[in-house]
């Protein structure tokens, strides 16, 4: 055998010997960068870790762009589960956004999803996306015009909504409760977005509460006249889907390179009103809704549903944590009870 053959073959096995000592992960890793045209992995740095999974910083030897012309580096989430109980919500939310913000200049910063699935030999997934240097809360007014926006995108089969009904291509969380998403039918408006909070957000977060005062009071005083509160939304102002982030607070609001930028979503496309039950931990001053409001105005019903959608998450909080909010989730639904009996009395 000549040298160049020798050579070969003590390269083949120089890399077979390192293929095996890497982790799956870095296999993975190494296959898809490859497969994608990214050359090969350049340095891959531990980023921490949730009880779930485990994060890290990747950079390759022949980065793609972004959409602002920088060279991308690598988000990755990794976890000993499969994709689809962990990272297919995630990455198909985080699509939607990414699809419903390319909106111009003002648009959320969204990262942008390059792939998820399980591992192609032995047990585990990963998703992979754009690293943003994400940073703390920096310009409300912008952050306000962004989220309008969002809102504003129509429903299209990029963003996953083909027929614009309420709704999300899989079901998902939001915290570490389970949050159904069927879809209504094509189309859909005011009605259908009402039987679909009805049944798949109070009605659910209801049943997993088993608080016997609260889901009385729905049934008997609530559900059946919640349309009493819709009806400034019909005909030119028929609820149509808008794409929602779906857990908006304070932690999950940022910046990245000067942009607003949301994360950690739990998506779903519903009425841009519900985007607003968790304002009560997300700081949205004035600043803020001068921005959002100059897009989309506050409707005249706005404050009479405020109630309805701060209840849904004050459920989801007594669901994760106990404690207190099932008081204030009480609270609200006794709120409705009062406006919906005082429209009857008014009729």
């Amino acid at each position: 055998m000549g040298i160049v053959g020798r050579t070969s073959s003590a390269t083949r096995l120089l890399r077979t010997q390192l293929a095996a000592a890497m982790s799956p992960l870095d296999q993975e890793l190494e296959s898809w960068a490859s497969s994608a045209g990214y050359g090969q992995i350049d340095k891959a740095i531990p980023a921490g870790s949730s009880g779930w999974a485990s994060f890290r910083k990747v950079t390759v030897t022949n980065s793609p762009e972004s959409d602002d012309g920088k060279p991308v580096s690598f988000f990755v989430k990794s976890s000993s589960r499969s994709a689809e109980e962990m990272f297919l919500g995630e990455a198909l939310g985080l699509q939607a956004m990414y699809e419903c913000s390319q909106q111009g200049e003002d648009s959320l910063r969204i990262p942008k999803v390059y792939h998820y699935g399980d591992y192609s030999e032995g047990k585990g997934s990963l998703i992979i996306m754009e690293y943003l240097n994400l940073a703390g809360r920096s310009d409300d007014l912008a952050l306000g015009k962004a989220m309008a926006k969002m809102h504003l995108a129509p429903a299209t089969e990029k963003a996953g909504n083909p027929d614009k009904a309420f709704g999300f291509p899989v079901d998902n969380t939001i915290g570490g409760t389970p949050q159904p998403n069927p879809w209504t039918k094509p189309n859909s408006g005011t009605q259908e977005w009402i039987e679909f909070f009805r049944d798949h957000r109070i009605g659910h977060q209801l049943n997993l509460a088993g608080d016997s005062y609260c889901s009385n009071l729905w049934e008997n005083d609530i559900a059946a006249r919640l349309h009493l509160l819709f009806e400034d939304l019909h005909g030119e102002k028929e609820i149509k889907p808008s794409l929602l982030h779906g857990d908006l607070w304070s932690g999950n609001i940022g910046s990245a390179d000067g942009k607003p930028s949301i994360f950690d979503p739990a998506t779903y496309f519903g009425h841009h009103e519900a985007e607003w039950g968790m304002d009560w931990c997300a700081g949205l001053g004035k600043s803020f809704w001068d921005g959002y409001t100059s897009l989309i105005p506050k409707d005249e019903g706005f404050l009479d549903r405020k109630p309805l959608y701060d209840c849904y998450h004050q459920l989801n909080h007594y669901n994760l944590f106990g404690g207190g909010y099932i008081g204030s989730a009480r609270g609200h639904l006794e709120n409705l009870k009062k406006k919906l009996d005082a429209k009857e009395k008014a009729k």
